[in-house]
Protein backbone atom coordinates (compact mmCIF):
# COMPACT_ATOMS: atom_id res chain seq x y z
CA UNK A 1 0.00 0.00 0.00
CA UNK A 2 1.42 3.60 -1.05
CA UNK A 3 1.83 5.97 1.78
CA UNK A 4 1.19 9.86 1.01
CA UNK A 5 3.62 12.53 1.83
CA UNK A 6 1.14 13.79 4.41
CA UNK A 7 1.29 10.28 6.11
CA UNK A 8 5.25 9.92 5.53
CA UNK A 9 5.91 13.64 7.42
CA UNK A 10 3.28 12.49 10.18
CA UNK A 11 4.95 9.60 10.31
CA UNK A 12 8.85 11.09 10.88
CA UNK A 13 6.78 14.28 13.15
CA UNK A 14 4.94 11.51 15.82
CA UNK A 15 7.85 10.68 17.56
CA UNK A 16 9.62 14.21 18.20
CA UNK A 17 6.01 15.82 18.89
CA UNK A 18 5.03 12.37 21.33
CA UNK A 19 8.17 13.01 23.60
CA UNK A 20 7.48 16.74 23.22
CA UNK A 21 4.23 16.75 24.39
CA UNK A 22 4.82 14.20 27.36
CA UNK A 23 7.88 16.56 28.74
CA UNK A 24 5.41 19.78 28.32
CA UNK A 25 2.13 18.71 29.53
CA UNK A 26 3.23 16.51 32.13
CA UNK A 27 0.43 15.81 34.41
CA UNK A 28 -0.74 13.97 37.81
CA UNK A 29 -3.83 12.00 38.60
CA UNK A 30 -6.48 13.76 40.68
CA UNK A 31 -9.96 12.03 41.41
CA UNK A 32 -9.36 9.74 38.59
CA UNK A 33 -8.67 12.66 36.02
CA UNK A 34 -4.65 13.79 34.84
CA UNK A 35 -4.19 17.32 35.24
CA UNK A 36 -1.36 18.86 32.75
CA UNK A 37 1.12 20.58 35.79
CA UNK A 38 1.16 23.32 33.12
CA UNK A 39 -2.82 24.70 33.09
CA UNK A 40 -2.73 23.94 36.91
CA UNK A 41 -0.07 26.57 36.87
CA UNK A 42 -1.19 29.00 34.39
CA UNK A 43 -4.83 28.48 36.40
CA UNK A 44 -2.89 29.47 39.44
CA UNK A 45 -1.40 32.54 38.41
CA UNK A 46 -4.81 33.53 36.81
CA UNK A 47 -6.37 33.60 39.94
CA UNK A 48 -3.52 34.87 41.60
CA UNK A 49 -3.57 38.57 39.34
CA UNK A 50 -7.00 38.73 39.29
CA UNK A 51 -6.80 38.63 43.36
CA UNK A 52 -3.50 40.84 43.34
CA UNK A 53 -5.15 43.32 41.21
CA UNK A 54 -8.61 43.56 42.85
CA UNK A 55 -10.59 42.33 39.79
CA UNK A 56 -9.39 44.46 37.49
CA UNK A 57 -10.62 42.76 34.61
CA UNK A 58 -14.23 43.28 35.32
CA UNK A 59 -13.01 47.29 36.90
CA UNK A 60 -11.06 48.32 34.07
CA UNK A 61 -13.32 46.39 30.70
CA UNK A 62 -14.54 49.63 29.69
CA UNK A 63 -11.34 51.39 29.50
CA UNK A 64 -9.25 48.59 27.78
CA UNK A 65 -12.21 48.89 24.80
CA UNK A 66 -11.58 52.81 24.70
CA UNK A 67 -7.80 52.06 24.32
CA UNK A 68 -8.41 48.99 21.94
CA UNK A 69 -10.81 51.59 19.86
CA UNK A 70 -8.38 54.29 19.71
CA UNK A 71 -9.67 56.83 22.32
CA UNK A 72 -6.41 57.61 23.49
CA UNK A 73 -4.37 57.10 20.79
CA UNK A 74 -1.96 59.44 20.18
CA UNK A 75 0.01 60.35 16.52
CA UNK A 76 3.51 61.74 18.44
CA UNK A 77 2.96 58.45 20.68
CA UNK A 78 6.37 56.44 19.95
CA UNK A 79 5.24 52.44 18.54
CA UNK A 80 4.62 51.23 15.03
CA UNK A 81 1.22 50.27 14.96
CA UNK A 82 -2.38 51.78 16.92
CA UNK A 83 -4.03 50.33 20.01
CA UNK A 84 -6.47 48.47 17.32
CA UNK A 85 -4.20 47.36 15.17
CA UNK A 86 -1.90 45.94 18.35
CA UNK A 87 -5.74 44.26 19.54
CA UNK A 88 -6.46 42.91 16.28
CA UNK A 89 -3.12 41.43 15.33
CA UNK A 90 -3.27 39.34 18.70
CA UNK A 91 -7.08 38.68 18.04
CA UNK A 92 -5.95 37.15 14.94
CA UNK A 93 -3.95 34.01 16.30
CA UNK A 94 -6.71 33.33 18.48
CA UNK A 95 -9.76 33.19 16.35
CA UNK A 96 -9.68 29.61 14.44
CA UNK A 97 -7.69 27.88 16.90
CA UNK A 98 -9.04 29.14 20.53
CA UNK A 99 -12.43 29.69 20.01
CA UNK A 100 -13.60 27.25 17.14
CA UNK A 101 -11.27 24.29 17.31
CA UNK A 102 -10.16 24.62 20.63
CA UNK A 103 -13.53 24.59 21.73
CA UNK A 104 -14.65 22.04 19.25
CA UNK A 105 -12.37 19.61 21.08
CA UNK A 106 -12.78 20.54 24.52
CA UNK A 107 -16.83 19.62 24.46
CA UNK A 108 -15.75 16.67 21.95
CA UNK A 109 -13.49 15.11 25.13
CA UNK A 110 -15.04 16.66 27.94
CA UNK A 111 -18.85 17.37 27.53
CA UNK A 112 -20.68 19.99 27.65
CA UNK A 113 -19.45 21.28 30.83
CA UNK A 114 -16.65 21.69 29.28
CA UNK A 115 -17.74 25.08 28.45
CA UNK A 116 -18.59 26.04 31.86
CA UNK A 117 -15.07 25.79 32.96
CA UNK A 118 -13.46 27.56 29.73
CA UNK A 119 -15.65 30.11 31.05
CA UNK A 120 -14.40 30.49 34.22
CA UNK A 121 -11.07 30.55 33.09
CA UNK A 122 -11.16 32.65 30.69
CA UNK A 123 -12.60 35.68 33.16
CA UNK A 124 -9.84 35.18 35.29
CA UNK A 125 -7.40 34.45 32.36
CA UNK A 126 -7.98 38.39 31.42
CA UNK A 127 -5.99 39.62 34.49
CA UNK A 128 -2.89 36.86 33.31
CA UNK A 129 -2.94 38.28 30.13
CA UNK A 130 -3.09 42.26 31.72
CA UNK A 131 -0.12 41.09 33.39
CA UNK A 132 2.08 39.50 30.18
CA UNK A 133 0.95 42.75 28.14
CA UNK A 134 2.10 45.39 30.68
CA UNK A 135 5.34 43.62 31.39
CA UNK A 136 5.90 43.24 28.04
CA UNK A 137 5.19 47.06 27.28
CA UNK A 138 7.63 48.25 30.76
CA UNK A 139 10.92 46.63 29.34
CA UNK A 140 9.76 47.20 25.62
CA UNK A 141 12.96 48.24 23.58
CA UNK A 142 12.77 51.37 20.98
CA UNK A 143 15.17 51.40 18.99
CA UNK A 144 17.04 54.12 16.86
CA UNK A 145 15.01 53.74 13.72
CA UNK A 146 11.70 53.90 15.71
CA UNK A 147 10.95 50.28 15.51
CA UNK A 148 10.13 48.03 18.81
CA UNK A 149 10.90 45.16 20.24
CA UNK A 150 9.01 43.87 23.06
CA UNK A 151 7.48 40.31 24.41
CA UNK A 152 8.27 37.88 27.34
CA UNK A 153 11.92 37.37 25.66
CA UNK A 154 12.74 40.66 26.84
CA UNK A 155 11.12 41.11 30.30
CA UNK A 156 12.31 37.88 30.74
CA UNK A 157 16.13 38.63 30.71
CA UNK A 158 15.40 43.03 31.55
CA UNK A 159 12.96 42.10 34.54
CA UNK A 160 15.32 39.20 35.99
CA UNK A 161 18.06 40.95 35.44
CA UNK A 162 16.82 44.09 37.94
CA UNK A 163 16.16 41.31 40.64
CA UNK A 164 20.18 40.07 40.24
CA UNK A 165 19.29 37.07 37.66
CA UNK A 166 20.58 38.30 34.53
CA UNK A 167 21.48 34.54 33.82
CA UNK A 168 18.33 33.04 34.98
CA UNK A 169 16.69 35.20 32.63
CA UNK A 170 18.75 34.37 29.82
CA UNK A 171 18.04 30.75 29.76
CA UNK A 172 14.54 31.79 30.30
CA UNK A 173 14.10 33.94 27.88
CA UNK A 174 16.00 31.38 25.14
CA UNK A 175 13.69 29.12 26.18
CA UNK A 176 10.67 30.68 25.70
CA UNK A 177 12.50 31.34 21.98
CA UNK A 178 12.85 27.63 21.49
CA UNK A 179 8.94 27.09 22.25
CA UNK A 180 7.32 30.11 20.08
CA UNK A 181 9.59 28.45 17.25
CA UNK A 182 7.83 24.83 18.05
CA UNK A 183 4.54 26.24 19.11
CA UNK A 184 4.00 28.50 15.80
CA UNK A 185 5.06 24.98 13.59
CA UNK A 186 2.13 23.09 15.51
CA UNK A 187 -0.40 25.33 16.69
CA UNK A 188 0.19 28.28 15.01
CA UNK A 189 1.06 27.18 11.01
CA UNK A 190 0.37 23.56 10.65
CA UNK A 191 -2.74 23.38 12.76
CA UNK A 192 -4.31 26.68 11.48
CA UNK A 193 -3.40 25.56 7.64
CA UNK A 194 -4.19 22.31 7.53
CA UNK A 195 -7.71 23.07 9.54
CA UNK A 196 -8.59 25.62 6.60
CA UNK A 197 -6.95 23.21 3.50
CA UNK A 198 -9.35 20.35 5.05
CA UNK A 199 -12.34 22.81 4.56
CA UNK A 200 -11.13 23.35 1.21
CA UNK A 201 -11.00 19.52 0.46
CA UNK A 202 -14.23 18.64 1.49
CA UNK A 203 -16.17 21.64 -0.40
CA UNK A 204 -14.03 20.60 -3.37
CA UNK A 205 -15.15 16.51 -3.31
CA UNK A 206 -13.85 15.38 -0.34
CA UNK A 207 -11.96 12.13 -1.32
CA UNK A 208 -12.75 12.72 -4.68
CA UNK A 209 -11.22 16.36 -4.82
CA UNK A 210 -8.30 16.69 -6.57
CA UNK A 211 -6.25 18.47 -3.74
CA UNK A 212 -7.07 14.93 -1.64
CA UNK A 213 -3.93 14.33 0.43
CA UNK A 214 -2.22 16.94 -0.93
CA UNK A 215 -1.75 18.95 2.19
CA UNK A 216 1.79 20.21 1.34
CA UNK A 217 0.59 22.29 -1.57
CA UNK A 218 -2.28 23.98 0.61
CA UNK A 219 0.83 24.57 3.23
CA UNK A 220 2.85 25.96 0.32
CA UNK A 221 0.08 28.54 -0.84
CA UNK A 222 -0.60 29.73 2.68
CA UNK A 223 3.16 29.86 3.46
CA UNK A 224 3.43 32.20 0.13
CA UNK A 225 0.30 34.14 1.10
CA UNK A 226 1.46 35.36 4.77
CA UNK A 227 4.84 35.53 3.96
CA UNK A 228 3.30 38.43 1.44
CA UNK A 229 2.09 39.96 4.38
CA UNK A 230 4.86 38.84 7.56
CA UNK A 231 7.79 40.20 5.57
CA UNK A 232 6.50 43.62 5.14
CA UNK A 233 6.92 43.67 9.19
CA UNK A 234 4.47 44.39 11.96
CA UNK A 235 3.16 47.65 10.39
CA UNK A 236 2.03 45.31 7.10
CA UNK A 237 0.69 42.78 9.72
CA UNK A 238 -1.26 45.50 11.58
CA UNK A 239 -2.64 46.88 8.63
CA UNK A 240 -4.18 43.35 7.58
CA UNK A 241 -5.50 42.11 10.76
CA UNK A 242 -7.62 45.41 11.15
CA UNK A 243 -9.64 44.87 8.09
CA UNK A 244 -9.70 40.82 8.12
CA UNK A 245 -10.43 40.38 11.95
CA UNK A 246 -13.28 42.49 12.78
CA UNK A 247 -14.73 40.50 10.10
CA UNK A 248 -13.35 37.21 11.03
CA UNK A 249 -15.05 37.73 14.93
CA UNK A 250 -18.29 38.91 13.16
CA UNK A 251 -18.73 35.97 10.65
CA UNK A 252 -18.21 33.28 13.80
CA UNK A 253 -20.56 35.10 16.23
CA UNK A 254 -23.15 35.15 13.16
CA UNK A 255 -22.28 31.25 12.63
CA UNK A 256 -23.01 30.49 15.98
CA UNK A 257 -26.17 32.00 16.57
CA UNK A 258 -27.69 30.53 13.52
CA UNK A 259 -26.65 26.93 14.72
CA UNK A 260 -27.95 27.40 18.52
Amino acid sequence: MDVSLDQKIDNFVKPFSDSITNFVFGSFNFLGSNIPFIVLWLVFASFFFTFYFRFLNIRYFKRAFNVAFGKYDNPNSVGEITHFQAFTAAMSGTIGLGNIAGVAVAISLGGPGAMVWMIVTAFFGMSLKFTEVSLGHKYRVIHSDGTVSGGAIRYLSSGLEEYGLPKLGKILAFVFAICCIGGSFGGGNMFQANQAFQQIVEASGGIESPLYEKGWLGGLIFAFVVGLIILGGIKSIGRVTEKLVPMMAIIYILSCLIII
